[in-house]
C-alpha cells in the first residue's frame, strides 16, 4: 500500500489542522492505521491508532480530548482532526498501516507531512 499524507502546515497555538492520508494499493479497509510524529531531536512517537472498520481508536495521553482519527473506507483515506494544538505538537506528522497475517505483521509509512505550532 501507498500513502501519502497531506494538510500539514504553519499554525497558532490553540488552532486547528485536519490531516489527511490518501492509501492506494491493496484494499484499504485491511489495514489498521495510526498516525505518529516525529519532533526535532527526538523518536517517533504515537499519536493515534484506528481499527479497520474504524469501531475503536486509541489515543496517546497527550493528544487525548484535543485529536480525533477517523477513516473513510471508501474513499481510501485516513484523517486526523487536530484542535487546541499547543508548540509541543510540532513535528513531522506520519501515517502508518498495518496488515497482519498468521506469523507476520507489515507495515507501512507515508513520506510525513510538517506541523508547525507557533505564534
Amino acid at each position: 500500500v501507498h500513502l501519502v499524507e497531506s494538510g500539514g502546515g504553519l499554525v497558532q497555538p490553540g488552532g486547528s489542522l485536519r490531516l489527511s492520508c490518501a492509501a492506494s494499493g491493496r484494499t484499504f479497509s485491511s489495514y489498521a492505521m495510526g498516525w505518529f510524529r516525529q519532533a526535532p531531536g527526538k523518536e517517533r512517537e504515537f499519536v493515534a491508532a484506528i481499527t479497520t472498520n474504524g469501531g475503536n481508536t486509541n489515543y496517546a495521553d497527550s493528544v487525548k480530548g484535543r485529536f480525533t482519527i477517523s477513516r473513510d473506507n471508501a474513499k481510501n483515506t485516513l484523517y486526523l482532526q487536530m484542535s487546541s494544538l499547543k508548540r509541543e505538537d510540532t513535528g513531522v506528522y506520519y501515517c502508518n498501516a498495518q496488515i497482519t497475517s498468521p506469523g507476520r505483521v507489515d507495515a507501512y509509512w507515508g513520506q510525513g507531512t510538517q506541523v508547525t505550532v507557533s505564534s
